[in-house]
């Protein structure tokens, strides 16, 4: 027995609407204090590995906790802001990264439920084209194009799902 209807819950117009302001008001903020990198500024920039990290956790908790032992010549104001933002992103981002991996399977189940209809929508045209029903020899033509082993004619138009 096939699986279908995998997508059984559906958002809801104000549930869509709530997403994209939630998502505008992300970015509207983000674009005050972000900066936008070259591909060579990233790869420059982003060297700092978790080896390196450790090492600037460390640092911090040298001035927390033994000041006298830190450089003066860091702005440890600065330092400890930048930490901050820097945690702060992280959080964030691995929490935008499971709400991305939730909307893609959100959107992986009712692609398939749309694939699977679509199939047995195929499937009835075919069974009523061969009743000489009016139209559905025509859009079984139309679609056979996607069934490319099949015996149809043409290749399907490309289309990337992500």
């Amino acid at each position: 027995m096939p699986i279908d209807n995998l997508g059984r819950l559906h958002l809801s117009a104000a549930q869509k609407t709530s997403i994209s302001d939630a998502l505008t008001t992300i970015e509207a903020v983000l674009l005050t204090v972000t900066q936008n990198l070259t591909t060579e500024e990233r790869q420059r920039f982003g060297s700092v590995n978790e080896t390196n990290k450790l090492l600037v956790n460390k640092a911090l908790d040298y001035y927390q906790n033994q000041p006298s032992l830190s450089s003066p010549d860091v702005d440890w104001a600065e330092y400890e802001l930048d930490f901050q933002d820097r945690s702060f992103a992280d959080t964030t981002e691995q929490r935008m990264l499971s709400a991305v991996r939730m909307l893609t399977d959100f959107k992986i189940v009712h692609d398939f439920d749309n694939y699977q209809d679509a199939l047995t929508d195929y499937d009835y045209s075919k069974y009523k084209a061969g009743t000489k029903t009016p139209g559905f020899t025509e859009k079984v033509a139309d679609m056979k194009v996607f069934f490319p082993n099949s015996g149809g004619s043409g290749t399907p138009p490309s289309s990337k799902t992500e």
